[in-house]
């Protein structure tokens, strides 16, 4: 099998019980989603937090390359809106540090109301990278955060800008901010968490993702509510790997 340098997985580890066959027996089912897959999106960071030890528990049952990126809690993003959070972030930063290496990347999900404040932005981002070096994407819901001030900012501060689908303007669909961090977050379309993509789009996103392989980029699939994502993924794999093989002539 053709190794492919990309964080591919979903927004969660659940495998629908349609999919089972396609995955390895036994153990949790995160083991089982980590015999196919290789990252996941922890979604469940966003509601509430988690200790330290289940952190460490989860790295401690997955392969040494697999990666997980952990969403920050809604208290810091929608509750706080970004101010005030240093004690909620720091939480939030102490408990996912049991990931330890596993550790690839820390969501910012922002509300569709929050504008872009400047200075609201520049302290939050300061603040963080002062508790963490690990990759940061942001995925921001207001089109007030797809300008350029926006985007220096997010570029000062080592922070990717998510690339998104269904995307609220052309800027939204693909990745910005720093090039370090490329992180595509596909959400399901036309219905959002429902709709499977097609095979033509999964296509035109290998073929984008063929230029950014020296960096890892992340593809999550959070259209999960009725399997869609783990069969998108798994397609995406495919393709990629197929890919390979026809860049290096073989």
């Amino acid at each position: 099998m053709t190794q492919v340098h990309v964080n591919l997985g979903c927004a969660s580890w659940s495998v629908a019980s349609g999919q089972t066959a396609q995955f390895g027996q036994g153990g949790s089912v995160l083991q089982r989603y980590a015999t196919r897959f290789r990252a996941v999106e922890i979604n469940s960071s966003f509601y509430r937090p988690h200790r330290q030890s289940t952190y460490q528990r989860w790295a401690a049952s997955v392969p040494e390359d697999f990666r997980f990126s952990a969403k920050v809690p809604k208290a810091v993003t929608h509750q706080a809106r970004l101010q005030d959070c240093h004690d909620l972030l720091s939480d939030f930063v102490h408990q996912t540090a049991g990931l330890g290496e596993s550790l690839g990347c820390l969501l910012v999900q922002l509300p569709p109301s929050l504008t872009f404040d400047e200075p609201v932005a520049e302290a939050f981002f300061r603040d963080l990278r002062l508790m963490t070096p690990v990759p940061v994407a942001c995925e921001p819901r207001h089109g007030s955060w797809f300008s350029p001030a926006a985007d220096a900012l997010l570029i000062t501060h080592r922070i990717g800008r998510v690339a998104a689908d269904p995307a609220l303007t052309t800027e939204a669909s693909v990745p910005g901010g720093h090039s370090d961090t490329v992180y595509y977050r596909w959400h399901g379309s036309p219905r959002m968490y429902f709709s499977s993509y097609s095979d033509q789009a999964l296509q035109t996103l290998a073929q984008d993702l063929q230029d950014r392989l020296a960096i890892r980029p992340w593809v999550i699939f959070d259209n999960t509510a009725a399997g869609a994502a783990a069969e998108n993924g798994l397609k995406l794999m495919e393709l990629l790997a197929r890919d390979s093989l026809t860049h290096r002539g073989l």
